[in-house]
């Protein structure tokens, strides 16, 4: 076919780091060869996991032929979505209660994360008052900037959340941050598990983050990917609940990946906590009317996994029991590697290894030191030096502990 195609001037679109990471990874033939980058939960056999139960519920939807394959509305499955609202505001929450909580079924996290941008663009733009901005944590999820900015949001800036010298959450220089902050700005939380980094605020800074964020009129936007896999289920979803006690309006984007292993499934959702119920019917045609544009109507088979686990009071004590068992296994592994560390004599304190919660951990590593793990010991983190805990296990951890000493004490 002749003339110039519409595709001549394309250019390659840059990586992203885990994109190249895990190519490199996939490249070296090193036998002893490490991934601590990668996103989902590992098992001590090194293997993307799944719950019995979810297994048995999976089988079971499966063979049901009374259940219906046509599309589901744009809102999603109404069970799920009341379910997981109940996980993440508690059953007696006042606003629940008050019906002015309003629930949609995403794709993902990243699904969840963009339709909320979606819908605080529409009034941005109908606002003559309200014009964001977005304020990110520094560092985040790469993705993260560009979902916004994908949004119509041009607006894009960063606060101060991880300090590399105390190897904690710098409190002070967030909390400054937020309080120069233009009015009325989105402010985006990890509620729990901070992405890369795994720190966490404490409840008294919760509590004082609040204060900060209804003195200056901030918008919280709340990412909760990890409910359950961090402390517990209610401590998890403590920030979220305490927002909303305040009488704070709050967008919470929610997933499963992590906790129901659903990473194929991508079961996410939007959790939006309006301040009167009056709001709730215009709100819910503008998010039903944006899900068109979106993904017109979101999958069915991974929601009804979900929403199986939460009505059912066995499934839910079953999973949470499993989760529980998740969660002290990536705690057990922070301890170990910690110990090794010590063994070996590395240079520097390692208590924060166990301080940080979830699935993620950052070593305090520099640039220089991951590049020699990557090079030289076939061992793959992040540029910025965190790692998946969980892909560390009774067969790779002494080799880990040892490429780090390495790392620290060789450069």
């Amino acid at each position: 076919m002749s003339g110039a195609s519409v595709f001549t001037d394309a250019t390659t679109a840059p990586p992203t780091q885990e994109t190249k990471i895990l190519s490199d990874f996939r490249r070296d033939a090193h036998p002893e060869k490490v991934y601590l980058a990668g996103r989902e939960y590992r098992s001590e056999d090194g293997h993307t996991t799944i719950l019995p139960l979810v297994w048995k519920i999976k089988h079971q939807i499966g063979s049901d032929p009374t259940l219906s394959p046509g599309y589901q509305s744009a809102l999603g499955l109404s069970e799920l979505t009341k379910r997981v609202a109940e996980l993440a505001l508690g059953k007696d929450s006042p606003a629940i209660m008050e019906n002015r909580v309003l629930g949609t079924q995403a794709v993902g996290c990243t699904g969840a994360v963009r339709l909320g941008a979606e819908l605080l663009h529409r009034w941005c733009n109908r606002s003559a008052s309200w014009c964001g901005p977005i304020l990110l944590p520094s560092p985040c999820d790469d993705s993260l900037a560009g979902t916004f900015e994908a949004a119509g949001f041009g607006n894009v800036s960063y606060y101060r959340y991880w300090d590399a010298k105390s190897l904690s959450v710098c409190v002070e220089d967030l909390f400054k941050d937020l309080e120069k902050a233009p009015e009325q700005s989105v402010v985006v939380l990890s509620a729990p598990g901070h992405y890369p980094t795994g720190a966490e605020l404490s409840v008294e800074d919760w509590k004082l983050m609040a204060e900060v964020m209804v003195g200056r009129r901030l918008f919280p936007f709340f990412l909760m990917s990890e409910q359950g896999l961090c402390k517990s289920f209610e401590r998890d979803a403590w920030p979220v609940r305490h927002c909303v006690s305040l009488g704070m309006e709050v967008m919470c984007a929610q997933s499963f990946c992590h906790t129901i292993g659903l990473y194929g499934e991508q079961v996410g959702h939007l959790l939006c906590v309006l301040k009167h119920n009056s709001f709730l019917l215009a709100v819910q045609s503008q998010v039903e009317k944006l899900v068109q544009t979106l993904w017109s109507s979101p999958p069915t088979d991974g929601a009804r996994v979900v929403a199986t686990v939460l009505s059912n009071p066995a499934h839910l004590v079953e999973w949470q029991e499993g989760v529980k068992g998740y969660v002290e296994r990536c705690m057990l592994n922070r301890e170990q590697l910690r110990e090794k560390l010590r063994l070996l004599g590395c240079p520097g304190q390692w208590d924060h290894l166990t301080k940080q919660t979830g699935l993620y951990c950052c070593t305090g590593l520099t640039g220089h030191q991951v590049d020699f793990l990557g090079r030289r010991r076939h061992v793959y983190i992040l540029p910025n030096g965190c790692l998946n805990i969980s892909a560390i296990n009774s067969r790779n951890i002494d080799y880990v502990a040892e490429s780090i000493h390495l790392a620290l004490t060789s450069l």
